[in-house]
């Protein structure tokens, strides 16, 4: 079975990104054959001088008509080593909300930079949200290079400067590649122009980045999603708890504690439709049985004993706000969706707005306006079970749904637990 990588694209507007996407799935073969031909005759009627590969991800009319992302594209693609989800993500700064959106569950972020114009505001920005996000692997991929005649100082100009900005972000994985999404060059296969660079093309390296070791296999975290209970005479015994594994891996023997009650018990059997697990790994959904009979909700959360997460409704998080009605501000009232768990949370205060740009603190800033992002203190009316976004980016994170509206109007990353001071 081979393995899964999600990546993010980024960048600025006009980089070329859905251009980039589009020639990925072209080059791959992951195109049909009336998709194809939808394209061209879009892109003839546009009056386009060659076949425009962005049509395949710009989806939207009103993407067409402006050239630009709007909304998040996802497209699937795969080849012989590996399968691909890519989310294409807006690049303006009004779309903010749906980068984050998009980029959230990412492994992978690519950031793209047009060689004419080298790093720009939003280059910095998506690369300081990628970082934000925990994104493991970064690529900045130079593009148009056969707009500055594949200039080698050029391309070695936009590194230094991309490296020196990353020093202040948390990125641990760094790779830089020259391409031309227009014509291909070092996009699926090495291109001949450009015989100063001794990398591997783009594809090569999104099918051999190591992403195994990315998810936390070490803190077993399972939120319980449904509890299964047959009302046939067959199966009156049958007590199943089904979810998907938030971290560390899950196997029949194990000792276990439920929370919120610090019952304990030991895992009976790991099963899914196509029969019982040896194991299961982060990320996999599984119906979990235990040894004995014990009060369990969903919402509640399986750990280990001596590796329980933090349990509390005091929470330090950072924001970021995404509803045009109304800016977040203290002593807000909202709903908190935190893995399987919902509560009613009470904004206790903005600690600061973050400048994404200068990644400036303002400390007097008491708001958060649409596509903003803030550290906010939270109070929630029944304890969650969490631990740090930076450890694991299931357990620490959550939405905020609007309560009149049933909309989400924000996604937070729990830094951690704060202190009760003042609800």
């Amino acid at each position: 079975m081979s393995e899964l990588l999600r990546f993010a694209t980024a960048g600025s507007v006009d980089d070329g990104k859905s251009t980039l996407i589009g020639r990925l799935l072209y080059d791959s073969k992951a195109i049909f054959e009336d998709q194809m031909e939808a394209v061209e005759r879009s892109s003839e009627a546009m009056g386009a001088e060659y076949v425009n590969l962005a049509l395949l991800t710009d989806g939207l009319r009103a993407e067409r008509e402006q050239g630009i992302t709007i909304d998040v594209a996802y497209r699937y693609f795969a080849t012989p080593r590996r399968k691909f989800i890519i989310a294409d993500t807006p690049g303006h700064i009004q779309y903010t909300r749906n980068m984050v959106t998009g980029a959230s569950t990412a492994d992978l972020a690519l950031v793209l930079v047009d060689a004419r114009k080298g790093l720009v505001e939003q280059s910095r920005r998506h690369a300081f949200l990628a970082s934000l996000l925990r994104i493991p692997h970064l690529v900045l991929c130079v593009n148009k290079m056969d707009l500055v005649d594949w200039s080698e100082d050029r391309f070695e100009e936009i590194k230094s400067e991309f490296r020196a900005f990353a020093t202040k972000l948390d990125i641990t994985d760094l790779a830089f590649v020259p391409v031309s999404a227009l014509h291909g060059d070092n996009v699926v296969t090495r291109s001949p122009n450009s015989p100063w660079y001794e990398g591997s093309s783009l594809l090569h390296h999104l099918e051999e980045v190591h992403i195994a070791s990315d998810r936390n296999l070490i803190d077993a975290r399972f939120p319980v999603q449904y509890v299964i209970r047959p009302q046939s005479n067959e199966w009156h015994d049958y007590r199943g708890y089904a979810g998907m594994v938030a971290g560390g891996v899950m196997k029949p023997g194990d000792e276990v504690m439920v929370l919120p009650s610090g019952f304990t018990s030991t895992v009976a059997a790991i099963e899914t439709m196509d029969g019982p697990l040896d194991e299961a790994p982060t990320g996999q959904s599984v119906t979990v049985r235990l040894a004995d009979e014990i009060d369990v909700s969903r919402g509640d959360m399986i750990c280990r004993p001596a590796n329980q997460p933090h349990v509390g409704q005091d929470i330090d998080a950072m924001v970021c706000w995404m509803s045009e009605v109304a800016p977040l501000s203290g002593r807000d009232k909202l709903v908190i969706k935190h893995t399987t768990r919902v509560a009613k949370a009470l904004v206790k205060n903005v600690q600061y707005r973050l400048d994404v740009n200068t990644l400036h603190r303002d400390e007097v800033a008491s708001s958060l306006s649409l596509n903003e992002i803030g550290r906010v203190q939270l109070r929630t009316t029944v304890p969650l079970f969490f631990d740090e976004y930076r450890r694991n980016r299931t357990t620490g994170s959550f939405i905020l749904i609007d309560e009149a509206s049933n909309t989400t109007v924000g996604a937070g990353m729990i830094l951690g637990p704060s202190a009760a001071v003042g609800a």
